[in-house]
């Protein structure tokens, strides 16, 4: 941004108390100028969507954008590769969002009856699961698969990306907080940022402390999930396989399905520890086996304390502009080419996109006869029809 901007000064305090994905998104202004509020969002621990970083940028180009769960948008791609290796692996994983995936599969193939099948390859936990959609495809036209091969699996695979998403496939939580800053097009943006952020921060915080007052030791979104595996583990028959007990088979009785758990490489059939870092019902049956705790296997990141780090940064007050001392620093001046000409109220249309596009698993039918190639409006049987005299 320092380098698109002049002039810019960015501030980051890193706090690694939340997961280690990021989405970008943007929203675009109304207000007087145009432009963009583009967004970088992360998540604590106990699954709150919290806003990192806010840049104000012209448009979608090279020099703008940046993202790790993105879409495979050029501009995001150019400008991973000119971050001389800030932005490339071990440091930073991107990674493509299976919405986007789908949508751009979509409109090159116009089926929309394999879209859902897309979509159920890219949430594949495990290489079995994706070997077993994928050959459903590759059934349906050797092209559709030709096409999914050029793009790298572990960038749109869950089975294959290292556990580096955590479980997030899509940028949703930026689609979240676009919607939370709908309200901000149409305000000064400084005002609506900080004085927005400033508010939850303070919210959360406070609710996170008084979890930890109570005496919890983990964040609640992740004790809910862990109580649920618990209940389910009750089912599951655990066979041992070393003296070491780190090692076993555990059978789901109701559906005869074995799944291979090795505590030590903290590993499970299941996939669910490796991607979500917290142990599955099959973790928690083999611990229970052999009276193991089985809080040493959730990930030190859904600690109540670590919550607390993420909202210690507090906000100060502004005070009353009157009081502001007297600024001597250069002046800005707008770009007048961003400005807005048009007056009254902008319009607020809509463009559909493949998202509105519904899934044709059958022929429509008409809601009044239920008979195809027509619709009610059109139908024969309607009262009134002259096809009925």
């Amino acid at each position: 941004m320092c380098d698109a901007v002049r002039g810019s000064v960015v501030q980051l305090d890193d706090v690694q108390a939340y997961h280690n994905d990021n989405q970008v998104d943007r929203t675009h202004l109304y207000e007087k100028y145009k432009g963009a509020l583009l967004v970088a969002i992360a998540q604590d621990d106990n699954q709150n969507i919290l806003p990192i970083a806010f840049a104000i940028v012209e448009g979608e180009t090279a020099d703008d954008d940046i993202g790790i769960i993105s879409d495979r948008h050029k501009s995001i791609n150019a400008t991973i590769r000119r971050s001389n290796g800030q932005w490339e692996p071990p440091k930073a994983f991107h990674m493509y969002c299976i919405r986007h995936i789908a949508d751009n599969f979509l409109r090159r193939f116009k089926a929309s009856y394999l879209h859902k099948l897309v979509v159920h390859m890219g949430y594949s936990r495990t290489e079995h699961e994706f070997n077993i959609y994928y050959e459903q495809l590759r059934q349906r036209g050797e092209i559709y698969t030709d096409w999914l091969d050029e793009i790298l699996r572990e960038k749109w695979v869950l089975a294959y990306d290292g556990g580096h998403r955590w479980s997030h496939m899509t940028t949703n939580l930026v689609e979240c907080i676009n919607s939370v800053l709908k309200g901000a097009r149409n305000l000064p943006l400084i005002r609506a940022t900080y004085f927005r952020l400033a508010e939850l921060f303070a919210r959360k915080e406070r609710e996170a402390c008084a979890r930890k007052e109570a005496g919890h030791i983990f964040s609640e979104a992740v004790m809910t999930r862990v109580q649920s595996c618990e209940q389910a583990s009750r089912n599951l028959c655990v066979t041992v396989f070393d003296r070491k007990n780190e090692a076993f088979l555990v059978q789901d009785v109701s559906n005869s399905q074995e799944y291979k758990v090795v505590l030590r490489q903290r590993y499970c059939d299941y996939v669910d520890i490796q991607t979500d870092r917290y142990p599955c019902c099959h973790v928690i049956a083999a611990c229970s086996s052999q009276n193991i705790d089985w809080c040493a296997y959730v990930d030190d990141i859904y600690k109540i304390t670590e919550i607390c780090k993420v909202y210690k940064k507090e906000f100060g007050v502004i005070g009353n502009e009157n009081t502001w001392q007297k600024y001597k620093g250069p002046k800005l001046c707008p770009n007048p080419t961003l400005k807005r000409i048009i007056k009254g109220r902008p319009k607020s249309t809509r463009f559909l996109n493949e998202m509105d596009m519904c899934e044709m698993r059958r022929p429509r039918r008409c809601s009044l006869c239920r008979g195809e190639s027509h619709s009610r409006r059109r139908c024969p049987n309607a009262p009134g029809s002259s096809s009925q005299y």
